[in-house]
């Protein structure tokens, strides 16, 4: 089954809630009225897209039907998938040009030591040397977590014991870098410590690391979100966002949830690319993210 089916099983849930209920509403609405965008933006924000983001989109359809001299209800579905597909269409491509190291963030519990896992994997099937820094040192289980996908992925982990400074682990993941000649650094950090101020203060230093050590290597930094927590994830997002430069959003667990609309929400108001999406358990149900894929599998 290739991706694109698996994306289309994965968002079943989301077509569901969504999808059919859209469809549902334009086959019993006759003619374009305002009743029906009102219902519409029910349907928009039960599926996760958001209040704000909703409203905007709704607004939009408006403008258009009114300026194409739109009756027909069933055009009313085209015109939302562009909107749609406007919206979540930002530049999503991995940047390519090596040395890359890509820092991993977000709490505890949203999928990261997999999505680590999964992008490593698939990076290496592209031909990439990858090397993997255990730099989330305050829980030992993360770090034999990610020993076992360095394992199965088959690439090198660079780990230090548990409680050890996350910015030393960088340090030396990078000589590493250096000295294997890896094209990519993944780097795991700390989902959750005592305070903000502390997280903030623990990346900060990470990055003062890699601009010391390596300033030629571009930069990512990634921020995982469970798509199950739906605007929960958006608050995390905007949280993390204030703290680190977000580069772009890996969202896990879509098949999990029917509130697929997040991705839209996420977009909208973070102006963050989805980066890579996840829609199963298996190796290759995490992929890069493709907008109009995503829009297809979503209304097909």
């Amino acid at each position: 089954m290739g991706f694109f089916d698996r994306l289309k099983e994965g968002l079943s849930k989301t077509k569901k809630n969504f999808t059919e209920r859209v469809e549902n509403l334009l086959k019993a609405f006759k003619q374009v009225d305002d009743e029906l965008f009102d219902e519409l933006e029910e349907v928009l924000v039960l599926s996760d897209v958001g209040v704000k983001t909703s409203q905007k989109i709704i607004e939009n359809l408006k403008e258009k039907v009114k300026m194409n001299k739109i009756s027909d209800s069933q055009a009313v579905k085209e015109l939302l998938k562009e909107e749609m597909f406007n919206i979540i269409n930002l530049p999503n491509k991995l940047r390519e040009r090596y040395p890359l190291i890509i820092l991993m963030v977000g709490v505890n519990g949203v999928g990261k030591t997999t999505s680590i896992g999964k992008i490593a994997n698939l990076l290496k099937s592209n031909g990439k040397k990858v090397i993997i820094a255990a730099a989330d040192t305050f829980r030992a289980a993360a770090i034999d977590q990610l020993e076992i996908w360095a394992k199965r992925v088959g690439c090198d982990i660079i780990k230090h014991v548990e409680g050890a400074d996350p910015a030393a682990v960088v340090f030396d993941g990078i000589q590493a870098m250096r000295a294997r000649k890896a094209d990519v650094l993944i780097v795991d950090t700390a989902g959750r410590l005592h305070t903000k101020k502390n997280l903030i203060e623990e990346l900060r230093k990470i990055d003062r690391v890699i601009n010391q050590q390596i300033p030629e290597a571009e930069k990512e930094t990634l921020l995982v979100i469970d798509a199950t927590t739906g605007q929960n994830g958006l608050i995390q997002a905007k949280e993390f966002n204030q703290a680190v430069n977000i580069s772009g959003i890996v969202l896990t667990k879509l098949d999990g949830t029917a509130k697929g609309g997040i991705v839209v929400s996420i977009c909208d108001e973070l102006k963050i690319p989805v980066k890579f999406i996840g829609v199963g358990e298996k190796i290759d149900d995490l992929q890069e993210f493709d907008p109009k894929e995503f829009i297809d599998a979503l209304f097909e």
